[in-house]
């Protein structure tokens, strides 16, 4: 018997080991796309300090110019664009205006949709029911495509692409918080406080809110990378911001001639989208596994 109780305590300390180092790398591959994101967030805000020059400035001398690393001089460190602009310019100042549309759609779709979600899984109704049905067929529609429709009703500016990706993304916090809500409404603490007569707003305000807040930091975690995605998207389709204004996705949709005989001029904006896109869905699913208590407590 105390051999048996012996292997067991072995046994469950190697799987606790094992947990923390599974724990621990998880840890250390998070670290990188951490860096990728604050470096983003630093040269979305600081463009000006980090590349001082004009992203519109054209040079018909130094078009196509290549990169430093690859035979060109520093005065362009990633190389001239078809018209001789810096692509290192306009790449942090295309980060810019990214991190503008992320600051504003993020939160901005978050606190509408988690709204919505909270009444309609809460008071439902008539209202509640349209709103969701709404929602369904919203995203029953091919994302792009809605967007684009919209960008075409709208016309190409920065305050439209905003307004789109908001109408696009509020939907997808307003299902996930009112399948949330359904399921704490039966718990019962919740059942109590209706019993002790807590108001709807307080109890929505005080004990359904806490409860779905894990959930909407990681919704929102989740979504930057795909408003950037859709941003440059956007951009890329022509519905996006002005062509005067520097963006990834007109970066790219400009370089496609050129790809052939200057592949930095579309690589360079690409590559830029693309650790951004992807640092961002890996730092979001490290926080979901973080703020999931089932995985959490594993450790």
């Amino acid at each position: 018997m105390a051999a048996q109780v012996a292997d067991a305590t072995v046994e469950l300390q190697t799987r606790r080991s094992g947990l923390r180092s599974f724990a621990t790398r998880r840890y250390l591959l998070v670290i990188p796309p951490m860096v990728i994101m604050i470096l983003f967030l630093i040269g979305g805000i600081f463009a000006d300090v980090i590349a001082p020059g004009d992203p519109g400035q054209t040079n018909l001398l130094s078009r196509l110019e290549a990169p430093v690393f690859s035979g060109g001089t520093s005065e362009f460190p990633l190389g001239t664009d078809h018209v001789g602009r810096d692509i290192w310019t306009r790449i942090v100042h295309g980060a810019r205006v990214s991190l503008i549309v992320v600051a504003i759609v993020v939160p901005g779709a978050a606190l509408f949709g988690t709204t919505v979600g909270l009444f309609a899984g809460w008071r439902g109704g008539i209202i509640g029911q349209l709103l969701m049905r709404y929602v369904d067929v919203q995203l029953a529609l091919p994302a792009i495509l809605f967007a684009v429709l919209l960008g075409a009703v709208l016309g190409a500016s920065l305050r439209n692409v905003i307004l789109i990706l908001l109408v696009w993304t509020w939907t997808v916090y307003a299902r996930l918080i009112r399948a949330e809500v359904l399921s704490l409404k039966e718990r019962e603490f919740v059942v109590a406080s209706l019993a002790a007569g807590g108001s709807n707003w307080w109890i929505m305000r005080k004990q359904l809110l806490p409860n779905v807040f894990n959930t909407i930091v990681v919704v929102m975690t989740l979504e930057i990378p795909i408003v950037i995605v859709a941003e440059a998207s956007l951009s890329f389709l022509g519905v996006g911001a002005p062509v005067e204004q520097a963006t990834w996705g007109r970066m790219i949709t400009e370089a496609r001639n050129y790809l052939t005989h200057a592949w930095w001029v579309m690589w360079m904006p690409g590559l830029a989208l693309m650790l951004v896109a992807l640092s961002g869905n890996l730092v979001g699913d490290w926080l979901r596994d973080l703020l999931d208590p089932r995985l959490r407590n594993l450790g």
